[in-house]
């Protein structure tokens, strides 16, 4: 459980660190508002056919009496918008750090050098790290729908679905989240997708512990905006750790590098989860 709050602990070092460094939070500033733009646009679209788009997808309910369609209906809508806001908070912040991969990058840089030691850079142009940031995004986005329709589905039982559910659907978009933003920093480490997800799963509790509390918070889509700075700083100082302590017990005794207590070593053959 200590892990849950060391990885809160990165995400209140990262909104310091650009509290400290404004002109960063100055200019992290326009791609989570282009970005917010846009989803408002298609959120109130959304939200306001939500109604329409349940009926139309129920007509065997047409000829329900009073209570009962409107009932129904009405828990399929709130389980329709629970949702579109589950894929939403993940694809917001996939979104925005693709419009600002220049700043972000830079950003993520400069917490690297204020740290000391190296600073990772990846040697790839800007298009084909927009390239890459984009295809990774997708594929992440594509678990997280796999994992949305599962729960979607639960939602419908009894009891598990008002309880358990919203709970695991915070847990899973607090995961992806954070490695979304853990990306940033690895990317340039030269760390590929599949290895960055093993890396979170063998610290999950840290990994939910930074990601979970951010969810919360990404669901005020104001507070989204001016968190993003912050919160890629803080995950650069996630992943500096995480690769650290992997770097560190993977050379073995008596090689330099900062491990996390209780770190542990992905290999391949660790099974496919989050």
């Amino acid at each position: 459980m200590r892990d849950l709050g060391v990885g809160f602990g990165y995400l209140v070092k990262g909104q310091r660190w650009v509290g400290a460094h404004g002109r960063w939070l100055g200019f992290g500033l326009l791609p989570g508002l282009v970005t917010l733009v846009l989803y408002a646009a298609a959120l109130v679209g959304l939200f306001h056919g939500a109604d329409d788009l349940t009926a139309w997808a129920t007509p065997f309910a047409d000829d329900w009496s009073s209570p009962w369609q409107g009932l129904f209906r009405g828990f399929l809508t709130v389980l329709l918008v629970g949702l579109v806001l589950f894929l939403a908070v993940i694809a917001f912040t996939a979104v925005t750090l693709l419009v600002g991969q220049p700043f972000y990058e830079s950003l993520s840089e400069a917490v690297d050098r204020s740290e000391g030691g190296d600073v990772p850079e990846s040697g790839l142009t800007l298009w084909r790290e927009l390239w890459v940031s984009a295809r990774d995004s997708l594929r992440v986005l594509g678990r997280v729908v796999l994992y949305g329709v599962l729960l979607f589905a639960l939602g419908f039982v009894p009891v598990l679905g008002q309880t358990v559910v919203p709970v695991l659907g915070f847990c899973v978009s607090g995961f992806f989240l954070a490695h979304e933003l853990n990306a940033v920093a690895m990317q340039r480490r030269g760390i590929e997708l599949k290895e960055r997800l093993a890396l979170l799963r063998g610290r999950r509790l840290l990994t939910l512990g930074f990601g979970v509390p951010l969810t919360l918070a990404f669901l005020v889509p104001f507070v989204a905006v001016f968190l993003m700075p912050g919160a890629v700083a803080g995950a650069t100082l996630m992943a500096r750790d995480l690769t650290d302590a992997d770097a560190g017990a993977g050379a073995g005794a008596g090689q330099s590098g900062s491990p996390l207590p209780g770190s542990t070593v992905p290999t391949a053959d660790a099974p496919h989860e989050w």
